[in-house]
């Protein structure tokens, strides 16, 4: 055994290994620890229970050097979601890149909702607008799958993403069409719209910050202050919706009054907003029925 042999230091440990990560990240993230157990489990192929039960484990010189990359990655402000590839949606894992917005609790409310209004057993039309990773249209599908459901977006490179999250779900009842908004939409008997479209202004300070500094900013921003799209989607699916249909929304914290408004200009009837997660106004529905 050689001299170099026996200086040679060994890989360090997993717990040596988050104590070294934790202190690389506590200036970068509000969850430097969390952040760090879950890139060293990526790496490693392993569960946050391995960790745990295994803190002296000396994982290999390759998983500790695509564990030191990810850490790094993370230390110029790539997005955890990204790093990994999936992102926990209504307790599932759905696959995601940098083609797509970063699935968010709060967007769990459109689900929430949507529970309410669909009746269980009978068949429905969902339309899904500007579905991105698909999480909208997956989760509906398999809550319901006596539902049909249909998801479309300008985005060819989210499609894709899509369509895969729906194979691996086994989200059968789900199809995806690549359409700006309504211009590949044929169906007029849509039960329910849902849709979770841009609604920033091109302005807004948070685009400098966090994770959406990294995100796809066509499904970030809009014009008119964050709100064309959301006026365009509330004129259009007038024309899609069945009588007694609902359109469900997600907005800015700050824009309730404005999209009820937009809602009411467009004839929807018990206009409602609905508090996320934080008890911000996140969601407005309308009903449409026209007299």
């Amino acid at each position: 055994m050689t001299e170099q042999h026996h200086l040679q230091q060994p890989e360090p440990t997993l717990a040596e290994l988050i104590e070294q990560a934790h202190r690389r990240l506590q200036d970068q993230t509000e969850s430097p620890l969390l952040d760090a157990e879950i890139l060293l489990c990526h790496s490693l192929g392993k569960t946050r229970s391995f960790l745990r039960a295994w803190p002296e484990h000396r994982p290999s010189p390759a998983q500790r050097l695509h564990f030191d990359e990810l850490l790094e990655k993370r230390q110029q402000g790539m997005p955890i979601a990204y790093l990994t590839g999936y992102r926990e949606f209504w307790s599932r894992e759905f696959k995601v890149n940098s083609d797509v917005l970063i699935p968010r609790p709060d967007t769990e409310l459109l689900v929430e909702l949507a529970l309410t209004l669909l009746k269980p057993e009978l068949p429905a039309n969902v339309l899904d607008l500007g579905t991105g990773s698909g999480i909208l249209a997956i989760t509906l599908g398999l809550e319901f799958p006596w539902a049909k459901v249909q998801a479309c977006d300008v985005s060819e490179a989210a499609l894709k993403i899509a369509r895969l999250n729906a194979e691996r779900l086994d989200a059968r009842n789900v199809s995806f069409i690549h359409s700006h908004w309504f211009d590949h939409i044929t169906g007029h008997d849509f039960d329910l719209i849902i849709s979770n479209p841009p609604y920033i202004a091109k302005d807004d300070p948070h685009l400098q910050r966090g994770d959406v500094r990294f995100e796809p900013q066509t499904a970030l921003i809009s014009a008119d202050s964050g709100l064309k799209d959301i006026e365009t989607l509330a004129n259009q699916s007038r024309n899609h919706l069945k009588q007694g249909g609902s359109l469900l929304i997600e907005h800015g914290y700050d824009q309730q009054q404005t999209v009820q408004a937009i809602f009411r200009k467009y004839g929807y009837c018990q206009t409602t907003t609905h508090e996320d997660l934080s008890a911000n106004p996140r969601v407005t529905s309308g009903l449409w029925s026209p007299s």
